[in-house]
């Protein structure tokens, strides 16, 4: 069955801009998460092995008798930096990688009017490699700086804790907007971040209030998919203890933990995915109410072929 396309480019108010969102995944969904999980095959199996790698280090510290020594091994240290250095770098490259794929897959929606093909998405990321690059590195340092401002107010009662949220939101939906303004309209790294701050603080309230709005309802998301993995672990953990089973140096136990560790790092990484879903949503809303192009390209069609 043929699955309706969703239009974008309209200028549309709040409400049907998060409804636009949640329309394009009713349809999508099968089609992009299946395009998701083939980038995102070595990602997943890194992930694993990270999470493998955390959990059985974790729980080799854990077993340690701290007051005499006892088994002090040095391998579980290794297991567990080794995991931790790997699922930074896996989550970091990931994460980079979906705002790419995310941000192509709406751009293509868009121009085939909904007929993506995987090639045409991998072809738009190589084209913009280059500006890929510069973008994350000025994130980084966007970042970085956010961390340090961050935690300045972090000591002020309630307004640091709303400005922390405020400040996030707002480097999200500039990373965000950035990365659909360099796919969509293939504009350079210079004038995709300007009109990615343009687009952010010109419209402030919407962009802050669409993020919060989909922040939450994405999170919700990752709590549904991590519903039937946490209540595994939760009733294997209980029922682990009213036995008395050793949970520190079991098998299967690190198995449940390390699948469950795994689980929400993959479900974290996909809600940033269609976190950025939700940005090139918004982009094509924004460009038009400042822009006006699809509209008047529609008028200007009225009476050709008659």
């Amino acid at each position: 069955m043929k699955q309706p396309y969703i239009e974008f480019r309209n200028r549309s108010g709040f409400g049907d801009i998060i409804n636009n969102y949640f329309l394009f995944l009713k349809y999508n969904f099968k089609q992009y998460s299946s395009l998701y999980l083939r980038y995102n095959t070595i990602s997943i199996i890194l992930t694993l092995i990270s999470g493998y790698l955390l959990v059985t280090g974790f729980m080799g510290l854990a077993s340690r008798d701290f007051r005499f020594g006892m088994g002090n091994n040095l391998d579980t240290e290794i297991y567990f930096f080794a995991g931790g250095i790997i699922l930074f770098l896996v989550v970091f490259v990931t994460s980079l990688i979906n705002y790419s794929f995310s941000s192509a897959y709406v751009t293509q929606y868009v121009l085939t009017n909904g007929k993506v093909e995987s090639k045409s998405i991998w072809n738009h990321i190589i084209k913009n490699i280059g500006n890929i690059i510069i973008l994350i590195v000025v994130g980084a340092a966007m970042y970085f700086v956010y961390l340090i401002i961050s935690l300045m107010i972090s000591f002020i009662p309630f307004l640091g804790f709303i400005a922390q949220y405020g400040m996030s939101f707002t480097i999200s939906a500039i990373f965000g907007l950035t990365f659909m303004s360099m796919f969509s309209n293939n504009n350079g790294f210079s004038n995709a971040i300007s009109e990615g701050f343009s687009f952010t603080f010109n419209n402030f309230l919407k962009v802050i209030g669409y993020g919060l709005v989909i922040g939450i309802l994405n999170l919700m998301i990752t709590a549904l998919i991590l519903a039937i993995p946490g209540f595994i672990i939760g009733i294997y953990t209980y029922f682990s203890v009213e036995s008395n089973v050793d949970l520190v140096g079991n098998t299967f136990a690190t198995l449940i933990f390390t699948l469950g560790f795994a689980m929400f790092i993959l479900s974290f990484i996909f809600t940033q995915a269609l976190s950025q879903v939700a940005f090139g949503v918004l982009y094509y809303n924004l460009y038009e109410l400042k822009h006006n192009t699809f509209l008047q390209g529609k008028i200007n069609q009225i009476g050709v072929n008659e």
